[in-house]
């Protein structure tokens, strides 16, 4: 399959303008062709105008034509067959079964977005009939259903090349909501987002949809994606990737004239807690598990245990022993870029330059592309003093508190900030201490689990994959799940409208067929 290395703009192959640059080789730093050329600040406003055209007419598509266009994207992106394995697995140096499972939750998240969308009920439509006898004043008839909030720009992910990329979850969820989307595609694996971005663009053609529904733009810089975030015509943007790119981004969004809701995911260290009925019991089992947590896929994950917290004693001894046992084993993995690798480095180096941090295990050195697993400790006490050991280290790295008792471990818990994801480690008689610690918990992180860890996150109707500030930029939301449509929605009320000017979802007799609550009772058809 030929690769073009074009904007796609308008339902057209746009050459960019200015110096040639190239995506590399993870595993060599070797330039990969073809070469890209960054999109101009021009054709970044002409996809921005497009997609502001296209708005009205994609937003009220049917709902079945809106579903087909999520359903003919995953079928293309089939469609491109090993050339897409291949390529990626290039540019990110992630394993072929990584590559194709993501591969399979890029697919899963837009037919699952496509059913959403079928069953009408992210309309949110409500009905409050009229009641023109009530007394002092008569009732109204208003009607509410959710509408999607314009042209939503998303930004591409390093970590994640297929679901949190070009055809991902940020905009499965946008364009189920009706918005176009414009991708800034991420540096590091321009190929593999050409050729997703032109399955997407494939698609609106198929399907007869605006050309501007869609636009896929290449920058190796930031030019282009702050002159997206301020251009007037995008009403919300999704962003993955580090806190200063995602606060940058919320700056710009707020300057503006009328200001903007950005979606970012930014920073994570996802703490577990280990409880002591469990460490008495299991406590090398679940050292093994941890260490086989922490290095999968390098560590580059968002939900990766980056610190481990339990009250000192034998149960957490034996959980360090085999952790310890377990690590050297490990081969260094390559990294996705050399970027990520150097700011992994600088974070070990930090680490082993603390006094308070004594270094458990690491695992096997690699080459100058591969990260080296490391696994450190410290006291309670000496985390409270030094805000610095809770700073992320993106790869497989994580730091392991000794408490001195439950009130220390209380005590770094609410000294966090927002996080994704908590883990506890429990058994049955840990349940009274669980109890204790989840109203704090809750005010952390966006999802808290037990006996597992964060580092798998389900695509289904219950998950929250967010949580408070930094962790994302809106602890309301998720970027993973059915609920992530809900970010590019927002409720109109309708008074009075007779029924020939009400939108379909909300007319008397329901022709679509959609969940509709009447009264505020319970949603039925």
């Amino acid at each position: 399959m030929t690769l073009s290395s074009d904007n796609l703009i308008g339902g057209a192959r746009v050459t960019g303008a200015g110096t040639p640059w190239h995506a590399v080789a993870a595993t060599s730093g070797a330039a990969i062709e073809p070469a890209f050329v960054s999109a101009t600040a021009e054709q970044a406003k002409r996809a921005c105008q497009l997609a502001e055209e296209a708005f009205d007419a994609y937003r009220e598509t049917a709902l079945t034509a809106r579903a087909e266009f999520l359903e003919a994207i995953a079928r293309n992106i089939l469609d491109l067959g090993d050339d897409l394995v291949t390529r990626c697995m290039e540019e990110t140096g992630l394993p072929r079964p990584r590559i194709e499972g993501e591969r399979g939750r890029t697919v899963g998240q837009l037919r699952m977005f496509a059913d959403v969308v079928r069953r009408g009920s992210f309309l949110g439509a409500r009905i409050d009939p009229a009641q023109p006898e009530r007394k002092p004043l008569p009732r109204p008839d208003l009607r509410l259903r959710q509408v999607a909030v314009g042209p939503v720009v998303v930004f591409g992910a390093s970590n994640f090349p297929l679901a949190f990329s070009v055809a991902g979850g940020d905009t499965a969820s946008a364009l189920a909501a009706g918005c176009p989307v414009i991708v800034k595609a991420h540096p590091a694996h321009p190929g593999t987002s050409a050729l997703v971005g032109g399955a997407i663009q494939r698609a609106v053609a198929e399907c007869g949809l605006p050309a501007g529904v869609f636009a896929l733009l290449f920058d190796d810089g930031i030019a282009i994606g702050q002159q997206l975030a301020a251009d007037p015509r995008v009403a919300a943007i999704g962003f993955t990737g580090s806190r200063r790119g995602g606060t940058a981004l919320m700056r710009t969004a707020a300057e503006r004239a009328v200001p903007i809701s950005v979606y970012a995911e930014m920073s994570s260290i996802n703490p577990v807690v280990l409880f002591p009925a469990a460490l008495a019991s299991r406590g090398a089992e679940i050292g093994r598990a941890f260490i086989a947590s922490l290095t999968l896929g390098s560590g580059q994950f968002c939900t990766n245990p980056g610190l481990v917290l339990a009250v000192d004693g034998p149960g957490l001894d034996a959980f360090l022993a085999a952790a310890a046992e377990a690590l050297p084993g490990v081969a260094a993995a390559t990294m996705l870029t050399p970027g990520i690798h150097k700011a992994y480095c600088v974070g070990v180096a930090a680490l082993e330059a603390n006094p308070a941090v004594t270094r458990v295990a690491q695992g096997q050195p690699g080459s100058a592309h591969q990260g080296q697993p490391a696994l450190f400790a410290t006291t309670g006490a000496a985390f409270l003093s030094d805000n610095r050991l809770a700073d992320e280290v993106f790869g497989a790295a994580s730091l392991v508190v000794r408490c001195a008792d439950a009130a220390e471990l209380h005590a770094v818990l609410a000294a966090l900030e927002g996080q994704l994801t908590a883990a506890l480690h429990m058994d049955e008689a840990d349940h009274g201490q669980a109890r204790a610690l989840l109203p704090l918990l809750e005010r952390r992180v966006g999802r808290i689990l037990v006996n597992g860890f964060g580092t798998g996150v389900e695509v289904g109707h219950a998950m929250v994959h967010g949580g408070p500030y930094p962790a994302t930029s809106d602890g309301r939301t998720t970027s993973v799940g059915s609920l992530a449509i809900d970010r590019f929605l927002r409720p109109v009320s309708y008074q009075d409208l007779p029924d020939a000017l009400l939108p379909a979802a909300l007319v008397e007799a329901n022709p679509l067929g959609v969940p509709r609550s009447v009264d505020g009772g319970p949603a039925g058809v």
